[in-house]
């Protein structure tokens, strides 16, 4: 199964040309899910696992992996469902997500398909608070992403703020005027820390979850007259969004002449020094993983001292 993934790195051509490629997999029923395969490492039978003791119920154990030991991530328990029973018929999809390597387990796993982000959706809101963060067709099947980082969250908590010095340090350099700044993000949860953090240091947000609708904002904003770039400090964008992600966000922000000058950071759960390249290639200011609160305040502010010195 592991050869399935090989060949990620030349994968990675299709970022910044609005594509992507699935590896869909399945959690125990009829029903298919997708997970961006430029984040997996590989995707294995399961190993043998090691339980830990009070350890959440999600983390079905450590495994033994290349010399490196991985916890284990029941993601079908993770959303709500079953846990996965028959181990010996399994596999688990290796990751890296925010900085960490971990496994998810799962049932079945079935191919990879290459799409078009245009082709992933916004998850409808009568669902309320799913762990779905996009969906998508595929050969007239219905296939869900699952939003692993608010799994993640539950499972093993997150940075819960900014310290206390950078907090006060910051609040005080926007107490005079507070900027304001535009979020584009398709997970609640990332979106909720950014908020967070932001408000810790002194700035206002408003919030899109995709490339598309950040783009529509900052359109409508220019439409109606206001001058974008000293109407906001800047814009923090995912990279992985359903309908437009952020590479190409970045692009068309910088083909539009009322638009071109604002400030771009983008902050994903993909790290890795190819995120650091494509900054230079679409024309982003800079690029961070996720997601450390004091990072985030600190080069945030880094950005908006340097839009002040021009606004």
């Amino acid at each position: 199964m592991s050869s399935m993934i090989e060949g990620v790195d030349q994968r990675t051509q299709l970022v910044g040309h609005n594509r992507l490629e699935l590896l869909l997999f399945k959690l125990g029923t009829k029903q298919k899910f997708g997970i961006n395969v430029f984040k997996v490492r590989e995707a294995i039978p399961c190993p043998e696992l090691t339980k830990l003791p009070f350890a959440h119920p999600v983390v079905r154990g450590v495994a033994d992996i290349r010399g490196h030991a991985i916890s284990i991530f029941d993601l079908s328990l993770g959303i709500g469902g079953q846990p996965v029973e028959d181990l010996s018929k399994s596999f688990v999809i290796i990751t890296e997500y925010n900085r960490s390597v971990q496994g998810f387990l799962v049932s079945n796993i079935e191919r990879i398909v290459n799409m078009s982000w245009s082709e992933i959706l916004p998850p409808p809101n009568v669902l309320g608070n799913s762990y779905m963060t996009a969906i998508t067709n595929i050969d007239k099947e219905l296939v869900e992403i699952i939003d692993v980082e608010k799994v993640m969250s539950e499972v093993v908590g997150t940075d819960k703020g900014v310290s206390d010095s950078l907090a006060n340090n910051f609040s005080n350099q926007n107490a005079n005027h507070r900027p304001h700044i535009l979020v584009a993000d398709d997970s609640n949860v990332a979106r909720n820390q950014i908020k967070r953090t932001m408000e810790q240091i002194g700035i206002d947000t408003t919030i899109a979850r995709d490339g598309k609708q950040a783009l529509k904002q900052l359109q409508t904003w220019a439409d109606e007259g206001i001058d974008v770039k000293h109407h906001i400090a800047m814009l923090i964008s995912d990279i992985e969004m359903p309908e437009m992600d952020g590479y190409t966000l970045t692009t068309e922000i910088r083909k539009d002449s009322r638009l071109k000058d604002i400030k771009i950071l983008l902050h994903s759960s993909m790290s890795g020094t190819f995120n650091n390249n494509m900054v230079n290639v679409v024309g982003a200011d800079k690029f961070i993983p996720k997601f450390s609160p004091d990072e985030i305040a600190t080069t945030v502010q880094e950005l908006i001292d340097e839009w002040r010195l021009i606004h």
